[in-house]
């Protein structure tokens, strides 16, 4: 009973701040707003590190690899393992809405006459340019904010190889990267002594600011996307964690994952969870390597509740102007939206999917002033959202680590208690 006490005794400190900042939200209502900047304080600390933490811990992993082989099985395992992983995810939305109307209209053609439907055809999208301009940015400044996150990764991702390639000149910088990165996680555990207040403080904000304000619809939504991402949590990063390694990769899974689910929720931000859930993934029994680049690539590559609320969005806008779905082709194309939108997704707080949402509306031809009815949506599935985004990367993890270590992996490690 001690040794249960003694792990699990930050996250029970944890959720114990984070249930009365919810009961403060719900007696004290707006006037939660006050401690907001002590939930503010605990974001902006995470996503100051962000940025080091993702060079410094994916060029260090890179750097040090010994069989460069290993590099590519686990970048390719990491590829698959997102693109398989993503396309369930739309289709399990997709399936959640397609029998159901998100918002019911009277009349669909006096919801049309609402909105100026010319204005859609004014916004041009150049998939190539905006390819480039996610990949890679022309300022090395640029590299140092959460904007330019996919940027960095590449960067992060060649430098590793430029240092690993260099062989005896480049070791003493893969040196100095792996010690950089022990810094940054020993900063990591300095930061998270505040996650209690800061989180407790997030949360009492959230729940207090939340709405009696959204419409039926939007309720219906929230709702609707909750016990869908929920179950999806439960049921499908479940199913990856028994093909990674059985019982015991559900166990390791479920056991470990309680810290980075907490952060996901009280921050709402990818970015913000990816040195939490490294340290997460990482005690599962996932090795560095794949823990740090899996997680790292996932924060943009891999968003199982972003595709999810995608389709969530497309289906909201499908009800609202009466859109029919006639063909398997139309459906494909909804899907094929969903996907790339996720992709347009940036792992911050609300807000990060305006140029996500921007791509659905002129994709699928809808009028520009739909965008606010996006925003709100966004807003709020965001937490569930961010939920499933960061638990899925630690799931994926897992499945990658199956892929490049064997089916024995858990059994092989230094980690058999987990």
């Amino acid at each position: 009973m001690k040794k249960v006490l003694k792990n699990y005794k930050s996250t029970f400190i944890l959720i114990v701040c984070v249930i009365i900042g919810a009961i403060c939200g719900l007696i004290f209502k707006e006037k939660t707003a006050v401690v907001k900047p002590l939930g503010d304080l605990f974001l902006n600390l995470l996503l100051v590190i962000i940025i080091p933490l993702i060079f410094f811990t994916i060029s260090s992993s890179i750097s040090k690899m010994k069989q460069p082989k290993r590099l590519s099985k686990i970048l390719i395992s990491t590829i698959i393992v997102f693109f398989i992983t993503s396309i369930i995810a739309v289709i399990v939305g997709f399936l959640s809405t397609a029998a159901i109307n998100l918002v019911e209209t009277d009349n669909a053609s006096s919801i049309k006459e609402v909105f100026n439907s010319d204005a859609s055809e004014e916004i041009e999208l150049n998939l190539l340019e905006r390819t480039v301009n996610v990949l890679s940015t022309d300022q090395f400044i640029n590299l140092l904010s959460t904007d330019n996150l996919i940027a960095l990764i590449v960067i992060s991702v060649l430098f590793g190889i430029a240092v690993n390639k260099s062989g005896e000149k480049g070791t003493k910088v893969a040196e100095l990267l792996e010690s950089f990165s022990e810094v940054m996680y020993k900063l990591i555990g300095i930061i998270m002594y505040y996650a209690p207040i800061g989180l407790g403080c997030y949360f009492a904000s959230l729940i207090g600011t939340i709405g009696n304000v959204m419409a039926v619809g939007f309720l219906k939504t929230f709702i609707v996307y909750l016990i869908v991402s929920l179950l999806f949590m439960v049921i499908f990063y479940s199913l990856y964690a028994f093909i990674a390694a059985k019982k015991r990769g559900i166990k390791a899974f479920w056991k470990n994952i309680v810290p980075s689910a907490l952060t996901a929720l009280g921050t709402c931000s990818s970015a913000a969870s990816v040195p939490v859930n490294i340290e997460c993934t990482k005690k599962i029994g996932v090795p560095n390597d794949i823990a740090e680049t899996t997680v790292s690539l996932g924060t943009s590559f891999h968003k199982d509740g972003s595709s999810i609320g995608s389709v969530f969005k497309i289906m909201f806008l499908v009800s609202l102007f009466g859109t029919s779905i006639d063909s398997f082709s139309d459906i494909s194309f909804i899907l094929g939206v969903a996907l790339i939108a996720t992709l347009l997704v940036t792992a911050v707080p609300i807000g990060g999917g305006t140029i996500s949402e921007m791509l659905i509306i002129t994709m699928l031809n809808y009028p520009i002033e739909a965008l606010p009815i996006l925003t709100i949506i966004a807003t709020i599935i965001d937490a569930p959202a961010t939920l499933l985004n960061v638990t899925g990367d630690c799931a994926c993890a897992m499945l990658v680590t199956r892929s490049v270590e064997g089916k024995n992996w858990m059994e092989n490690k230094k980690f058999k208690k987990a």
